[in-house]
């Protein structure tokens, strides 16, 4: 037998265990995916109610009000995503808010960030979104009411 020969089972078998190590060691790692997005709103008037933070993962998760982590169900967290991506190309929108607007929101991006008011959805089909989605997480993943 050729010293070859007794060293490749060798290397087969350690490459062997270096791989169910790491399977191991990932599957244990907390390992968590990037941020798509922190929505924030704020009350135009103190009076006019709560202010929501939403800070959405990609791994599918979404923390409310700086809470820990709950689950985002798939179709939110895709419709996040898609948010993401279309608010990326509106990065630096500022829209100040007219005197009958009730909420601000402020969306923090990887690559910027967007203000607006809730008025302004009536104009901005994508804007109009972001507050379909904000309602409904804060509701379904939340638990928040109103």
């Amino acid at each position: 037998m050729t010293r070859l020969s007794r060293i490749i089972p060798r290397v087969i078998s350690l490459v062997g265990a270096l791989a169910v190590l790491v399977t191991l060691v990932g599957c244990g790692a907390d390992i968590k995916g990037a941020d798509l997005f922190l929505l924030t709103r704020r009350p135009s008037d103190h009076r006019n109610g709560p202010e929501l933070a939403l800070l959405v993962n990609d791994s599918g998760t979404i923390s409310c009000n700086g809470g820990r982590p709950k689950p985002l169900a798939d179709p939110l967290l895709l419709q996040a995503r898609d948010l993401a991506t279309a608010l990326d190309g509106e990065a630096g929108l500022r829209i100040l808010p007219p005197p009958n607007s009730v909420f601000h929101y402020y969306i923090v991006l990887p690559y910027g960030s967007v203000s607006f008011p809730d008025t302004a959805a009536a104009h901005h089909p994508l804007l109009a979104q972001v507050l379909q989605f904000e309602l409904r997480a804060s509701r379904q993943a939340c638990g928040l009411k109103g």
